[in-house]
């Protein structure tokens, strides 16, 4: 049941020009229910393919592992095309991972983005495909693993209170935006 995900995390990337070349930030917010209770932040590097190592260390050597339920992330990749394993971060962290979109992305534009334009674009793509297709919970889109999508929808919906993505993840939105930009912006 989803009220045993009283301890969560949520990750998103910060924005970055179209041009840019380097490490982009990523953003975690961990939060007991609706409360804030830390951030975490880290690097990756744009169209790279370190973000799963990346997640896996600053989540299991931070101070909130222990208590940490279920990890939601905003979008399959970071800083562009930098594709997140959520099989192996399930593994190898032995909690739920949950993938939040606010709309169905666009598989066709992200493959041929991927085949064409990105570095070990077919293993990304090889990869995305191994999840399987975005499935609708609440007013999102989620790709889900150690989790069933009933347990999804439920905390979903526990955890939207303020937009249609869960607090975790609108709140790491907003401190990535106001981080990346000096000031957020856009609908969180």
């Amino acid at each position: 049941m989803a009220e045993q995900f009283s301890h969560t995390m949520g990750f998103d990337d910060a924005p970055f020009p179209k041009d840019h070349q380097g490490d982009v930030l990523i953003i975690g917010t961990v939060f007991s229910g609706l409360r804030l209770e830390g951030v975490l932040s880290a690097k990756v590097r744009r169209d790279g393919m370190d973000s799963t190592d990346t997640l896996l260390r600053l989540i299991s050597e931070s101070r909130f592992a222990p208590q940490v339920q279920v990890v939601l992330l905003q979008g399959i990749a970071f800083a562009g095309f930098n594709v997140i394993d959520i099989n192996s971060l399930h593994h190898n962290l032995g909690i739920p991972i949950v993938v939040v979109c606010r709309k169905q992305p666009n598989f066709k534009a992200i493959k041929n983005a991927l085949l064409n334009n990105v570095p070990d674009g077919h293993r990304k793509w090889s990869l995305i495909e191994s999840f399987g297709a975005m499935q609708p919970a609440d007013k999102v889109f989620v790709q889900h693993v150690g989790v069933s999508l009933q347990d999804v929808d439920l905390l979903i919906r526990q955890l939207a209170v303020n937009s249609s993505l869960p607090e975790p993840l609108r709140t790491a939105h907003i401190i990535a935006g106001g981080i990346g930009l000096g000031e957020s912006r856009h609908r969180a």
